[in-house]
């Protein structure tokens, strides 16, 4: 195990202090209630069967697992930096920087994806525009918020979480009243698997594309070191929300499976819409604006969490140290904040939405696995503060789980994760020789 000491407690944090408990929950259930949801029932439906409701919670549990062990490490470690920090301190700096690596890339491409995802069918509501134009303009939008600072990016957060849970909470009562009416199949609650696939594989096929909306929890790390009392308000925050959330997907999942026929959620790029208009009486435009928050909160937090990072890897010296730089009074991360948006602009017009949410979840797999070790390896430091501490088999569980939904994930999606896990691992290694040389030198 490397020796390196926290150094979080021996100097002051150039960062502001001023989430508290509340603003932290929004940040998470803002994160975690995006655009997951709005999406991907229709793909969820098409892997595990018409019983949406149950690969949504097996993957709240498998979040929660790993969420335990994300729990004690940001109490103990407040720091910006997150995944990067905890397994450097655990590894050393070659896997930290790949960890940090897979982090931030699975930040800077979520963000890419939803900025296509905004300027996708939901906008077409209102109007056409091309997918650059829209990109440009959206990701350049949130990169100035970013920048006015922690406390005004996370208060827009919360207008935009109670827009968010809003609209699931309308979807909810619309399939009821559709259920309610006598229209739609409660029977379809209990249909478990596909024509080529099993009940147990089924599940946990969709329970891999479920997983996908309840990440987001992991970006809250990188915001422990501006939270007021993170011992006591990260843990409260952190399982909240996931336990919020997670009771309103299943809801979300339970009428949507039973008000709408599942080849209409398969075939439907907006599957939550088609509930909407089942229900009837709500204007499908309005359901689009509710839908277009989800999205621009979710890159926005997203945003936030992939220059944070960012910041905090520079800091550690595992990324140019001009990353580090931070706007004089307000104190928030430019230099940071500007490249990863220009990095997910790029990405954004390359790539496809499907594309990059599916190699995202790879690389979060991979910063879980490592994670869950890293809080167990970490164990055998004496702490120099009070901290949460998960039980033993949580971590171990949570370490698990993450190999079990990677043998899930398609063959093409493992090619391109390989290829971005190479890049890390040779900028790794470049970084580590950098570091030698800086010490022998």
């Amino acid at each position: 195990m490397n020796d390196t000491q926290d150094p979080s407690t021996a100097r002051p944090s150039p960062l502001r202090k001023t989430l508290t408990t509340t603003l932290l929950y929004f940040f998470i259930l803002g994160d975690v209630l995006g655009a997951g949801v709005y999406v991907l029932v229709g793909q969820v439906a098409a892997e595990s069967g018409p019983a949406v409701w149950l690969p949504l919670a097996v993957a709240l549990g498998l979040a929660m697992l790993t969420a335990a062990s994300y729990a004690e490490l940001a109490t103990r470690f407040p720091r910006a930096g997150g995944a990067s920090h905890y397994t450097t301190l655990a590894y050393g700096p070659f896997v930290g920087f790949l960890a940090g690596f897979c982090m931030l890339a699975a930040g800077v491409v979520s963000v890419a994806a939803l900025a296509r995802g905004f300027a996708g069918d939901y906008l077409a509501e209102f109007v056409t525009l091309p997918v650059a134009l829209v990109a440009f303009v959206f990701l350049g939008a949130l990169a100035l918020l970013n920048l006015r600072g922690i406390k005004e990016s996370t208060r827009a957060n919360v207008v935009a979480t109670v827009v968010e849970v809003g609209g699931l909470v309308l979807v909810i009562a619309l399939g009821a009243w559709v259920l309610a009416r006598g229209d739609g199949d409660l029977g379809r609650l209990t249909e478990v698997g596909t024509e080529g696939s099993g009940p147990v594989a089924a599940v946990l096929s969709g329970a891999v594309l479920a997983y996908y909306s309840f990440v987001g929890f992991e970006t809250s790390v990188n915001v422990a070191e501006e939270t007021r009392d993170p011992r006591r308000s990260y843990p409260r925050a952190l399982f909240g929300a996931l336990l919020t959330a997670g009771l309103v997907y299943v809801l979300v999942g339970c009428v949507a499976a039973a008000a709408v026929p599942t080849h209409t959620l398969v075939d439907s790029s907006g599957p939550l819409l088609e509930v909407v208009k089942e229900a009837g009486g709500v204007p499908p435009r309005v359901f689009s604006v509710i839908a277009l928050v989800a999205v621009a909160n979710g890159a926005l937090l997203t945003g936030i969490m992939s220059s944070r990072l960012a910041f905090g890897m520079a800091r550690d010296g595992l990324l140019p140290g001009v990353l580090t730089r931070v706007l004089p009074g307000r104190r928030t991360p430019w230099a940071a904040i500007a490249v990863t948006a220009a990095l997910s602009l790029l990405l954004a017009l390359t790539g496809s939405v499907a594309t990059l949410a599916s190699t995202l979840v790879l690389l979060l797999l991979v910063v879980f696995f490592l994670v869950n070790t890293a809080a167990l390896v970490l164990r055998r430091v004496p702490a120099d503060r009070d901290h949460f501490r998960a039980p033993t088999v949580l971590p171990v569980l949570g370490a698990l789980s993450c190999v079990v939904l990677a043998t899930q994930i398609e063959r093409d999606v493992w090619l391109r994760g390989l290829a971005v896990l190479a890049v890390g691992a040779l900028l790794a290694a470049v970084a580590a020789r950098h570091r030698r040389a800086g010490t022998t030198g």
